[in-house]
């Protein structure tokens, strides 16, 4: 009898250079981040949908919804300690999706398409930088000199901020009564071509393991997380605009702290021996 099941010994024929025998499939633990990161894709695709229909409030509102389920599916895998490479590669094609063309695309459908040449060449700079952005992270999976990570940062504009970003001249025409100033098509592609650079770029931003208020002033920033949730169900589309406009301010916050860092020294050795790739959704975007 031939057995012709996965892994067996007969996968590989005589006189044949040995293949790769078939991966087993995913374990139960390993669905449910999975899940998760496939309902931020399906999330991410649908504001694309709204923003057909010209719904731009829904459809940005999808986008955010697929941001905080990509924060979720990392935790959710390492909390599961279902963390594999099929996820990380996942995650970043969801995000790539997600947070890369359905903003361009969004934005584009809400103002750049009165340029069609330059409104859509910066969609095009947008949603092709932010998969740059992921290509370069699963490239560097594997690599054991990480300077920005070792010391306690990101490398660039994390991809699902980056697509916050993009949405600030949308918030602010939101909260303003839709006036027409910010929703300028060549200050808009402008403003999209800036935060494709900063999602590409090599500068150093702060990453939450950073962001530790001292203990005195902890129960302050209690009490502003839930002021910012209160003004988010208030005034949600001005929040929006505050908080991304706070973000814009760490930007140079990270330089000068990465700065000081590097002159102390690095704060933890490199690891003697190489490490295995994480599922970790938000360190992948």
């Amino acid at each position: 009898m031939i057995d012709d099941r996965p892994g067996s010994d007969l996968d590989e024929a005589p006189g044949d250079a040995p293949r790769r025998r078939l991966a087993p499939g995913l374990s139960m633990r390993a669905v449910v981040p999975n899940a998760i990161t496939a309902a931020a894709l399906c999330s991410g695709l649908t504001g694309i949908r709204f923003a057909i229909a010209g719904d731009y409030e829904k459809a940005v509102q999808a986008v955010i919804l697929a941001g905080l389920l990509d924060g979720i599916d990392g935790r959710a895998a390492r909390l599961l300690k279902a963390q594999t490479r099929f996820g990380a590669e996942l995650d970043s094609l969801a995000d790539s999706i997600s947070f890369g063309v359905a903003p361009a695309l969004i934005v584009y459908l809400w103002t750049l398409h009165q340029l069609p040449s330059m409104g859509w060449i910066a969609s095009l700079a947008f949603a092709i930088c932010c998969v740059l952005r992921l290509a370069r992270f699963n490239a560097r999976l594997d690599m054991l000199d990480q300077p920005h990570k070792d010391a306690g940062f990101l490398t660039g504009v994390p991809a699902p901020l980056g697509a916050g970003l993009t949405f600030l001249p949308l918030y602010l025409w939101v909260a303003s009564g839709r006036m027409p100033e910010f929703a300028n098509p060549i200050i808009v592609s402008g403003w999209m071509v800036l935060v494709a650079f900063l999602m590409i770029s090599s500068i150093p931003t702060l990453a939450w393991s950073r962001m530790r208020p001292p203990p005195h002033l902890r129960l302050g920033v209690l009490a502003l997380v839930g002021l910012t949730m209160a003004a988010l169900l208030i005034e949600p589309w001005f929040t929006l605009a505050v908080v991304t406009i706070v973000y814009l301010l760490l930007i140079p916050v990270g330089l000068v702290t990465y700065a000081k860092v590097r002159r102390q020294g690095p704060s933890m050795p490199c690891p003697a021996t190489p490490v295995a790739p994480q599922y970790d959704g938000s360190a992948a975007s």
